[in-house]
């Protein structure tokens, strides 16, 4: 949720006065639902949830024929200062991302070792796809009329995953070999603290 407060109060600072919609629009362009997790249905919410908070005040609504109301806004004194404080905080300090693929490894041996290898390899076609596609978004026309840095911002999206494809593929192999999950001298601190049929299936 910070990043997208942050990348909202942003954007209206940098395109107001602005519509909610073109927040939205600009948002999207730059496939921020893939690599900063900007939910485009949270958007609205979190602009008015920002102008509650008198982070952005609500300069106009209008409406033209049966579109639905739009309303322009403006960055506040407030905003400006609650904006600089989320940017350094990300840009000086390193955050794991809350992948909930992470706390399901964690749990690796529950699953049947084909099942395992299966999913690291269908996460492999996953990441391949979300790659080609902004490959195509970075060779695209209209990326012209971006800034440079949004590329750049893909172009890391893209060698992560690249990174992560190979570790998946590494992993799964290791699995289908019958690499033990754990080591031989592995004793729970507590009797039935492994499930039973959990290890090395």
């Amino acid at each position: 949720m910070s990043a997208t407060r942050m990348m909202i109060l942003g954007l209206v600072q940098w395109m107001q006065p602005v519509h909610g919609y073109d927040v939205r629009r600009e948002l999207l362009s730059w496939s921020a639902d893939k690599w900063a997790n900007v939910q485009p249905g949270s958007i609205y919410h979190a602009l008015r949830k920002l102008a509650d908070e008198g982070m952005l005040h609500e300069v106009a609504t209008e409406q033209v024929g049966a579109r639905p109301a739009r309303t322009t806004y403006r960055i506040t004194d407030k905003g400006v200062a609650e904006f600089e404080s989320l940017l350094r905080n990300h840009w000086w300090n390193v955050a794991s991302p809350a992948d909930p693929f992470m706390a399901a490894f964690s749990f690796l041996p529950a699953l049947p070792r084909e099942e395992a290898a299966a999913a690291l390899r269908n996460r492999v076609t996953q990441l391949g796809a979300g790659i080609e596609q902004l490959r195509a978004a970075t060779s695209a026309d209209w990326v012209e009329n971006k800034p440079v840095f949004v590329t750049w911002m893909w172009e890391l999206s893209i060698e992560r995953a690249e990174a992560e494809i190979r570790w998946c593929e590494r992993v799964a192999k290791l699995i289908e070999d019958g690499t033990p999950y754990l080591p031989s001298s592995f004793t729970p601190e507590r009797p039935g603290l492994t499930p039973q049929g959990w290890v090395d299936q």
